[in-house]
């Protein structure tokens, strides 16, 4: 059996526990490491004890570090600089591995071509059977077909450091894993899908949380600086909306410039377009969701509210990251 070390970087919430003591239950070899890297700006003395007492006979296994809330991408950086086994597992921390994980692991590390840099876990999100999911659940649902996300990832030791690990100019828990996988696959590395089955339920959030996730589009804006503009295909990531939010964003504040200015009709035809895309858009949201007066209403808000914050933030992004130079290939 080949060694590894899970790397788990976390903002100890709620979920770390049951994270644990799934990894404790599965059945099959142990890690050799279990690194954690509490990322909250300021971590205090408390919130660690529960689910460190959960982690049974791997806790003399198990090193806790702090990350200093630089987000998940320096956090498992920092969790990298601790390993020393060939293979380094990058778990989330608010997933649940399977029962026989470890067992399924291991065969999937076995089975690796030693030109295989990266072996990727099935990821399963559970949605209520009694009713059509929200919007909310539809997207935490798409990171079942998600590619080289690191919610359940194993990635070789070696190849994480010739690359240089994970860019730190992400910040959030977005576009990171696939910058990385795209760059150990121009080192000339293969990655790969695995056998094991990893559970990521569906967490609680509020009905602005879909407004908040636009922040995102500014790190498209540092994929297409790094990748270029077809980097899209080569992570084969779905493109999203943004040309439509952008359109509509400015159809609106055409509206609002042009009355000001004094051309009603030419603001009222702009305003019409900007009425007629938002609500192409919530509709589009309302549809495959469960209608219920609460889903309703927040669709409708979020709607008004995501295209500009979406265009906001791709065009800041843009702006931030104006200097960054494209990514050179690196050789094995």
């Amino acid at each position: 059996m080949t060694a590894y070390a899970v790397v788990v970087p976390t903002l100890v919430r709620d979920t770390l526990a049951d994270c644990l003591a799934a990894l404790v239950a599965a059945n099959g070899p142990r890690p050799e490491q279990v690194v954690l890297v509490d990322d909250r700006p300021e971590p205090g003395p408390g919130g660690l004890e529960h689910p460190l007492s959960v982690l049974g006979d791997l806790r003399e296994r198990t090193t806790v570090l702090t990350g200093g809330g630089r987000g998940p991408a320096a956090a498992r950086n920092t969790g990298l600089r601790a390993v020393t086994a060939p293979w380094t597992i990058f778990l989330d921390d608010d997933v649940q591995v399977g029962p026989h994980w470890c067992d399924q692991l291991a065969e999937d590390l076995t089975e690796a071509a030693p030109d295989v840099a990266g072996v990727q876990g099935v990821i399963a999100v559970p949605l209520p059977g009694e009713r059509r999911p929200t919007d909310w659940e539809r997207g935490t649902a798409g990171l079942a077909r998600a590619r080289w996300i690191t919610a359940d990832m194993a990635y070789r030791t070696e190849a994480l450091k010739q690359v240089g690990g994970f860019d730190e100019r992400f910040p959030r828990a977005f576009r990171e894993d696939a910058d990385l996988a795209l760059r150990v696959l121009d080192a000339g590395w293969r990655i790969r899908r695995g056998r094991r089955t990893t559970r990521h339920p569906v967490r609680p959030a509020d009905r602005w949380v879909s407004v908040r996730q636009q922040r995102g589009n500014a790190d498209d804006a540092l994929m297409r600086r790094l990748h270029g503009p077809e980097w899209w295909d080569k992570a084969a990531a779905p493109r999203g909306r943004i040309r439509r939010h952008a359109a509509v964003t400015t159809a609106g504040v055409a509206a609002c410039a042009l009355a000001v200015a004094g051309r009603p009709r030419a603001a009222a035809a702009c305003a019409l377009g900007w009425a007629a895309g938002t609500a192409e858009f919530a509709r589009a949201r309302i549809v495959p969701g469960p209608r219920t007066r609460q889903e309703v209403t927040t669709m409708l808000a979020t709607s008004v509210l995501i295209p500009p914050a979406a265009t906001w933030h791709r065009l800041s992004g843009a702006w931030r990251h104006r200097h960054v130079q494209a990514r050179q290939e690196v050789t094995p």
